[in-house]
């Protein structure tokens, strides 16, 4: 997981991988913690929020590299969670752009699903009209494949999947009580631009959290069916016996598991 900003932690989503039995690895970027150089025993990659400008390397040294793990990530079809900053990083990682927008959306506000969110193995059963959390003034272009999940009509490009485990979240989905508490004290001024902002999280949350915590719970049952199936093909994979050369792989070996939703 990397987080970039102290305040911009997993929340909901770290609740949801913790419930699923499973370990999450906190790479703390803005604390100095090295990024991973590949994905050699990771089984997701969760993209956290930020600031900073997926389009530039200007205060964001580690741009160049999220980028590769992204990358990496989307062709070894390890299972990806990008938000805000994260989602704008996956879009560009798949061949799309990051841009500045048209002036910041800050508050609460709603999004319309796509058709295509009925079919996705996320947001199936997600309402059409769904009231989340939003902080960002920077936007994309999807490249060319990704799949529209959520829009709205200021900033359309507001969730999406690229392939067929890797996802990006324009809106702060991930949203509980403590990280609208965070975010108020980290962006003040952006804050204010949205009056009510703090006194409203509560009824606010209450209504997004069945929504939230489906699509987080069948994440996080994604990425927990993956681990099993990886520790299940390294239990039963023959060793050499000593001074003997290992056998080639059979195709039955080498072929990669259908996702959990085929």
């Amino acid at each position: 997981m990397v987080q970039h900003l102290r305040e911009e932690g997993p929340y909901a989503v770290g609740e949801a991988l913790a419930a699923a039995g499973l370990r999450m690895r906190p790479c703390r970027v803005w604390a100095g913690d090295p990024l991973p150089e590949n994905l050699a025993g990771v089984e997701a990659l969760v993209v956290m929020g930020g600031p900073m400008a997926a389009y530039s390397d200007d205060g964001f040294p580690t741009r160049g590299a999220e980028l590769e793990l992204l990358r990496a990530a989307l062709a070894a079809e390890v299972p990806v969670l990008g938000v805000c900053l994260g989602a704008q990083l996956l879009a560009v990682a798949a061949g799309g752009t990051a841009r500045t927008g048209s002036g910041a959306q800050v508050g609460w506000g709603e999004v319309r699903t796509r058709a295509a969110a009925a079919r996705d193995p996320l947001f199936t059963g997600t309402p059409e009209r769904l009231r989340v959390l939003h902080w960002h003034a920077d936007t994309m272009e999807l490249p060319a494949g990704a799949v529209p999940l959520a829009s709205c009509e200021r900033y359309p490009a507001q969730a999406f999947r690229v392939g067929g485990a890797a996802w990006g979240l324009q809106f702060h989905l991930e949203a509980d009580e403590a990280a609208v508490d965070a975010f108020v004290a980290a962006f003040p001024e952006e804050a204010a631009t949205a009056p009510g902002l703090r006194e409203a999280a509560p009824v606010e949350l209450a209504a997004l959290a069945p929504h939230r915590d489906r699509v987080f719970g069948r994440f996080a049952a994604l990425v927990a069916a993956r681990a099993e199936r990886t520790a299940t093909r390294t239990f039963f994979t023959r060793r050499p016996l000593p001074g003997r050369p290992a056998s080639p792989p059979t195709a039955r070996d080498t072929r990669r598991p259908s996702p959990a939703w085929d």
